[in-house]
C-alpha cells in the first residue's frame, strides 16, 4: 500500500526538491505539504501552486503566529534565555511548528512525517523529538540522511533538471530562516569565520540597515511589562505580536540587533551564522533592565544560572520535557513583580537604557544615595568582621601552623 507523508514544506530549496525526491523514491506515495506560518511573509506568496505543480496532493497553510509568540517566544523572553548570545530565534520556531505536523499527520492517518533538516545541524533533532513526545510510533523521513545530493548546489542542480521553479541562484544561495522573530543567513562566504558580512551590500540584510547605513539621529522608545510580558509600545496597548512586528520595523531602521556568531551546535561541530532580530534583541535588554531593579539578588542570580540551562533545552529540541516546563514555572514566580516601564535610546545598532521605573522597584534612593542616609555606615563593621570570619580563621591557623 502507498504511503501517505506529510511534509514541512517551506517552499525553499530543500523542501522544493523533497516533494519530487520523495515521489521518486518511495513508490506511489502521496505527499501533504504543511507550511507553518511563524511570520515568514510573503514567503507563503504562491506556495500552493509550487507545492501542487511539484507533485504534493495538497497544501496546508497553518497561521501558527499567535501561538508561536505567546506559547514559545514569550516564555523564552521572560527567562532570559540566550544560547551563545543566539535569541533562539529558530529555535523557539521548530517545536511549535511541529506540533501542527503532528496534529495534521495524525488528522490524515500519515505514515510518515517529512523533514528537510541537514544531518548536520540542530533542526533535524528539535523536529524529531516533539514528533516522540506528540506521536512516539511514527515514522521519520529524513532525505538529508538518505539521498545521494551532498550539497546545497547539488539541489540546485536537481531542481534545474525537474523543471522546478526556485527563489535563489547559486550566488545568493544562503541558507536562511525568516520568522517574525528573526532572520538568519548561514553558508556561502559565512562558512569562513575569516570573510566580513557584507552589511552594506543590497540584499544581504533584510530585517535591518546596517549600523553604518542608520540615522544620524537617535529614536526613543517606552516599553510597558506586566508581569515580564510586553503590553505597551510608546504609551499603546498592543498584543506582544503586534509590538515584536512594530519593533522590527523601529529597530531594524536604526541597525539593532545584528549578531555574527560562531556557535557550538548540538551535534559537536562550530557553525557560524548571521542573525538578524532587531525587536527581539530589544525586548531582551528592555526586559533585562527592569528585572534589574524588580528582583532581589538572590533570585536573579539563581535566575541568570537557570537561564543557561532553559537556553540548552531549547536549542537542543528538549521544549517538551519536565524540566523546561519546571523551569518556566519557577520564571513565572520570578516574573510576578517584572511590571514596570523601561526607555531606551536607539543609535546605529545601540541601545542605550534612557530610564525605567516599576511599581515594584527595589532600588531606594536613599538608601543607595551618596549623600544624607537612613543607611547606618556603622553596620558594615559587624557584618564584615561576620562575612570575613571563615577567611580570617583559616589566615590564623596557617599562621599557627607555619610556626610549628
Amino acid at each position: 500500500m502507498a504511503m501517505k507523508i506529510v511534509l514541512a514544506y517551506s517552499g525553499g530549496l530543500d523542501t522544493s526538491v523533497i516533494i519530487p525526491w520523495l515521489k521518486e523514491n518511495y513508490e506511489g506515495c502521496e505527499v501533504i505539504a504543511v507550511c507553518g506560518n511563524v511570520g515568514q511573509g510573503d514567503e507563503t506568496d504562491g506556495l500552493e501552486e509550487k507545492a501542487l505543480k511539484t507533485g504534493a496532493s495538497k497544501l496546508y497553510i497553518e497561521d501558527l503566529s499567535d501561538m508561536y509568540v505567546n506559547d514559545f517566544i514569550m516564555p523564552t523572553l521572560k527567562a532570559g534565555a540566550v544560547y551563545e548570545e543566539y535569541l533562539l530565534g529558530t529555535s523557539t520556531a521548530r517545536p511549535c511548528i511541529a506540533q501542527r505536523l503532528v496534529e495534521i499527520a495524525l488528522k490524515e492517518n500519515a505514515d510518515a512525517i517529512c523533514h528537510g533538516c541537514t544531518g548536520k545541524g540542530n533542526d533535524q533533532v528539535r523536529f524529531e523529538l516533539t514528533i516522540q513526545h506528540f506521536a512516539p510510533g511514527m515514522k521519520v523521513i529524513a532525505p538529508w540522511r538518505e539521498w545521494e545530493l551532498t550539497s546545497r548546489e547539488d539541489e540546485i542542480d536537481y531542481a534545474e533538471q525537474r523543471g522546478i521553479p526556485l527563489k535563489i541562484s547559486r550566488e545568493t544561495n544562503y541558507s536562511k530562516d525568516k520568522n517574525l522573530w528573526h532572520l538568519s543567513h548561514e553558508g556561502l562566504d559565512l562558512e569562513d569565520p575569516a570573510n566580513e558580512p557584507t552589511y552594506e551590500k543590497s540584499g544581504f540584510l533584510e530585517m535591518c540597515v546596517s549600523p553604518m547605513q542608520a540615522p544620524d539621529k537617535p529614536t526613543y522608545i517606552t516599553l510597558d511589562f506586566e508581569q515580564g510580558v510586553p503590553v505597551k509600545l510608546d504609551g499603546q496597548a498592543m498584543t506582544p505580536k503586534e509590538i515584536i512586528l512594530k519593533l522590527n520595523e523601529v529597530g531594524g531602521a536604526n541597525g539593532i540587533g545584528i549578531q555574527d556568531i560562531v556557535e557550538n551546535r548540538l551535534v559537536g561541530m562550530k557553525s557560524r551564522g548571521v542573525y538578524e532580530t532587531p525587536g527581539g534583541a530589544i525586548l531582551y535588554k528592555a526586559h533585562g533592565l527592569l528585572e534589574s531593579i524588580c528582583l532581589d539578588r538572590m533570585t536573579a542570580h539563581k535566575k541568570q544560572e537557570l537561564s543557561l540551562t532553559f537556553a540548552q533545552l531549547v536549542y537542543n529540541g528538549q521544549w517538551f520535557t519536565p524540566l523546561r516546563e519546571a523551569l518556566s514555572a519557577f520564571v513565572d514566580k520570578t516574573q510576578e513583580t517584572v511590571t514596570g516601564t523601561v526607555r531606551l535610546k536607539l543609535y546605529k545598532g545601540n541601545m542605550i537604557p534612557a530610564g525605567l521605573e516599576s511599581p515594584y522597584s527595589l532600588y531606594s534612593e536613599s538608601m543607595a544615595t551618596f549623600g544624607e542616609s537612613d543607611y547606618n555606615q556603622k553596620d558594615a563593621e559587624g557584618f564584615i568582621n561576620l562575612y570575613g570570619l571563615p577567611i580570617r580563621v583559616k589566615a590564623m591557623m596557617d599562621q599557627q601552623r607555619a610556626k610549628q
